[in-house]
């Protein structure tokens, strides 16, 4: 299943069908910063807390090449859906396992 650019939302988390975990971080204009996990990576528990990001390189590109990717449906906090919102503490676990916080400033200030 692929996206919708408008249906990219920044603190959302996606699955590829290659297992991939990504973690949207911040958008602005028709780039993005998104976390993503290794390929194959387990299956998250309900209320994850430690996302599968730690020391995974954080990736910034356009949006419709993020969306051109194939997704799935997947569980997590208890609802299946294409894309899930992290809570604070999540997104914030994110952006520090993949040490993403000068990418996003530097997006920002584009």
């Amino acid at each position: 299943m692929r996206l919708k650019e408008k249906e990219i939302e920044v603190g959302c988390l996606y699955l590829t069908t290659k297992n991939q975990y990504r973690a949207v971080l911040a958008m602005k204009g028709a780039f993005m910063i998104y976390a993503p996990s290794s390929e194959e990576a387990e299956a998250l528990h309900l209320d994850a807390i430690n996302l599968p990001f730690e020391n995974q390189p954080v990736k910034k590109c356009q949006m419709v090449t993020f969306a051109k990717k194939d997704y799935q449906v997947f569980n997590f906090n208890g609802t299946e859906a294409i894309s899930h919102q992290l809570n604070e503490l999540q997104l914030s676990d994110a952006i520090t396992q993949c040490n993403a916080k000068s990418a996003i400033a530097a997006l920002l200030a584009e």
